[in-house]
């Protein structure tokens, strides 16, 4: 059998994957001569999908640009916060997002609220699911030079296309009207087709106040608020 013309077909192919597994079955053959062909067959293909799944998952963080290399994993659940285990477990579990609910991170600065949604983040890519990331300010930002430029429909519609969005650091600053109207906009199209994390140093009873229209106000937090899992931060800064 002519081994390296295989290995070379099965990269033309895009098979990477299997043409490593076959190189690497040739160069310890004893490890694998005991093996059946299906077998064999069986951990090239293996390794293929292997690949495959690493490169997707590569996309989608890269997709995401989350702003922390966090994982939940390396969650630290022994300094007193005031997280739930119980509720945590529920969190990093997933299934919120697949039923399209929203989850408010709120809490002085220092208590690790930007982190926590960025590893739920990075779970959620993970689980193949895609994932945007943003700063609230930066995010407003880049909507009005948008807007300038004719663009502006077109972010509004992959903003509302992602699985799961992450807005840090909302509420610093009253919202001027555009921004009140694009948060609106993003917040209605995202309603009960996607997942929307929210931090915030301010409790989610001054929300109204930092979006300064009382009538925006009601309609904004009551596509973000009325489904949305809290999680309220407490304690000293980390």
């Amino acid at each position: 059998m002519l081994i390296h013309p295989t290995s070379e077909r099965l990269i033309a192919l895009g098979f990477t994957g299997m043409a490593k597994a076959l190189d690497e079955q040739r160069q310890i053959p004893a490890t694998f001569d005991s093996l059946g062909f299906e077998e064999r067959l069986g951990l090239l293909v293996d390794r293929e999908a292997a690949e495959r799944d690493a490169k997707r998952l590569t996309a989608r963080l890269k997709f995401a640009a989350l702003r922390q290399a966090a994982c939940v994993e390396d969650l630290d659940l022994r300094t007193p916060r005031g997280i739930d285990r119980t509720m945590m477990a529920h969190l990093v579990d997933g299934g919120w997002i697949g039923r399209h609910e929203n989850l408010l991170i709120t809490g002085p600065t220092g208590l690790g609220k930007s982190w926590i949604a960025c590893a739920l983040g990075q779970k959620a890519c993970r689980d193949s699911r895609a994932v945007v990331y943003h700063r609230v300010a930066r995010l407003f930002e880049a909507l009005a030079i948008a807007r300038g430029d004719g663009r502006h429909a077109r972010m509004l519609k992959a903003l509302a296309r992602t699985d799961l969005l992450i807005l840090d650091d909302w509420g610093l600053a009253v919202l001027s009207s555009s921004e009140r109207r694009d948060l609106l906009e993003i917040l209605e199209d995202r309603h009960g087709r996607g997942s929307t994390i929210v931090t915030s140093q301010l409790p989610v009873e001054h929300w109204h106040e930092a979006i300064g229209d009382p009538t925006l106000a009601d309609a904004i937090l009551d596509r973000l608020v009325h489904n949305a899992h809290r999680l309220p931060l407490v304690g000293e800064s980390m």
